[in-house]
């Protein structure tokens, strides 16, 4: 064998393993198109895990009426059972300026609240679940204008309030009854 047909040998092997070498490249890379893909479409945004929880804005309603009830609740409790009505009232003028903060928390976020009283949920509520058991000498509950309260050593306390809950996002519209509760 001569010395040029051994330069062929070797320059045909070379291009032989080039063509491999980038045959094998393009299977890898045609192998990582679907994740890189995936990875551009699920794995850019930065909220992409708060967006999958549709309910996180009624969840967050819920969480605000609750706490607020509470606050609203705890203050208004302890008058005579007699002024049950002026509780409630003074109740809802308490959450008023709560539930419009609610209302317009996330408009800039496209989320947006609506917030009423639910009367009738109120008054199922109260039938069905009104505190009452061995070792509680508590009189029957009492939906007022949405708001649960309970005559309690011939004092009115707050015990809860219904609202109905609209929630609007860029994925649609959300509807619930919140029933929130004065915990203590």
């Amino acid at each position: 064998m001569s010395r040029d047909d051994a330069g062929d040998d070797a320059g045909r092997f070379g291009r032989d393993r080039a063509q491999f070498v980038l045959a094998a490249a393009a299977v890898v890379a045609v192998a990582l198109a679907p994740a890189v893909l995936a990875y551009l479409q699920l794995g850019y945004h930065p909220d992409a895990a708060a967006n999958d929880d549709y309910d996180a804005p009624l969840a967050d309603a819920d969480r605000v009426l609750s706490r607020s009830l509470h606050a609203a609740g705890t203050n208004a409790t302890g008058a005579n059972w007699s002024a049950r009505e002026r509780v409630v009232e003074r109740v809802r003028t308490d959450l008023a300026p709560r539930i419009r903060t609610l209302e317009g928390s996330r408009v800039a976020d496209g989320v947006a609240y609506a917030v009423e009283y639910d009367e009738a949920a109120a008054r199922a509520w109260a039938r069905e679940h009104c505190p009452r058991g061995d070792g509680r000498a508590f009189g029957t509950c009492e939906a007022v204008d949405g708001v649960v309260v309970q005559e309690r050593a011939g004092e009115t306390t707050v015990v809860a309030a219904a609202f109905d809950v609209r929630v609007t996002t860029d994925r649609g519209e959300y509807a619930a009854t919140v029933i929130a509760r004065v915990v203590g």
